[in-house]
């Protein structure tokens, strides 16, 4: 099974990001996790810190001579903001009055619970864990993820539907998702310009008021054949893989799966995707898998029964604003009990675009997990034969 984990704290030495699972021989690109990380920082909106950090993958293990090797992948993402922090939070006992404390939790962050949970006196250890900072170990993580499903020609992208109350209205197709992760420039990560200009204008109005601004993205795993996940067991069905993978997301309020939330008010015959069959046999893969069945319409963002049916798998993330408000709402003093407003550290208005990239990178580890579990093979070779074995089936179907 490929399974991942990561270690950090948002102002600690470095994140920590560690993949188990991958079969050997996978060509890794280093080039392109780092551009993936570089990815995750960009977006109208980012803070300051998005100036300091620059983050790169230093690979310890599991990749050699540019391969995979079948042991567990192991890789650091220094923090540059160390430096001003290494007093501050030091391992040792270091000195008590250079420690920075969390002094009143911010409403929507984990720093109360997580303070009440873990017994501490402030929210520090809380709010340095918590930060939505761990999520670059992951995109590292999901990177080498999209370099396996790469292979089988699986790819993974993302775009921005929504800020705040403007939205794209429109459907996006793959080539604008693609086009979107080779631009040397990111605003907001919408495929369509004016409707980002739109979303620029939320964002700015945010920042003039001290505010913070959420909204939609949406991931699509474009080239997966047909017949991947399963509806036999509660939790081997790839729909609700998904959406525990992106939920787990800093901030993710809400997983939707294709049109899941209008399909909740309309009829079944508005909703469902009727099936047609092409009789010219298409030959090599195109655009929806394997087989000659086909949609008109992908209502069902590619999953039926928690099965992957083919077509495009389409998962939406529902992003609240940020926590952290640079005009901070009321809160309690963990000393005293009384009402003070809230803590403040230095953050983001908008982040929208970079919880897409994020969602990409749990998105394509889901779906890895799911190939490797379908098609095995402790390397890429052997895998690739049961894959082009299973496409035959397909085909012949």
């Amino acid at each position: 099974m490929l399974r991942f984990s990561t270690a950090g704290e948002s102002h600690g030495e470095a994140l920590v990001a560690l993949v188990s699972g991958l079969p050997a021989g996978v060509p890794v690109d280093q080039e392109f996790i780092n551009r993936e990380l570089w990815r995750r920082q960009q977006g109208y909106g980012r803070g300051g810190r998005m100036r300091i950090e620059k983050d790169t993958a230093h690979i310890l293990s599991g990749i050699r001579h540019g391969k995979t090797i079948g042991s567990p992948v192991a890789m650091t993402l220094a923090n540059k903001d160390w430096k001003n922090w290494e007093e501050i939070l030091p391992v040792g006992a270091g000195e008590a009055e250079k420690h920075k404390a969390v002094a009143s939790p911010r409403p929507g962050h984990a720093d109360l619970a997580g303070s009440l949970k873990y017994d501490f006196k402030d929210a520090r250890y809380v709010l340095e864990r918590a930060s939505a900072r761990e999520s670059a170990a992951r995109v590292a993580c999901g990177a080498v993820a999209k370099l396996l499903l790469r292979e089988f020609g699986v790819l993974v992208g993302s775009h921005v539907v929504r800020v705040g109350r403007q939205e794209l209205g429109r459907d996006a197709q793959w080539s604008e998702i693609a086009e979107l992760a080779t631009k040397a420039d990111v605003v907001l990560g919408c495929v369509d310009a004016e409707a980002e200009m739109r979303m620029k204008a939320e964002v700015d109005g945010a920042l003039r008021t001290g505010d913070t601004i959420g909204g939609v993205f949406e991931v699509v795993v474009h080239g997966l054949p047909p017949g991947v996940g399963t509806h036999v067991n509660w939790d081997e069905r790839m729909d609700g893989l998904l959406a525990q993978a992106v939920m787990s997301l800093q901030a993710v309020k809400a997983v939707e799966l294709g049109r899941g939330v209008t399909a909740a008010e309309s009829l079944g015959s508005a909703v469902h995707d009727a099936i047609g069959y092409r009789q010219e046999d298409g030959g090599e893969r195109n655009g929806d898998g394997f087989t000659r069945f086909s949609r008109e319409r992908n209502n069902a963002g590619g999953i039926e029964g928690g099965i992957s049916n083919g077509e495009d798998v389409v998962v939406r993330g529902y992003l609240k604003p940020i926590s952290t408000l640079r005009r901070p709402l009321g809160s309690v003093s963990f000393e005293t009990r009384e009402p003070v407003k809230a803590a403040y550290e230095r953050s983001d208005v908008c982040v929208v675009p970079a919880a897409g990239v994020a969602a990409e990178a749990m998105v394509a580890l889901t779906v890895a997990r799911l190939m490797i579990d379908k098609f095995g093979g402790d390397s890429l070779g052997e895998m690739q034969r049961n894959f082009e074995g299973y496409s035959g089936q397909i085909r012949a179907y």
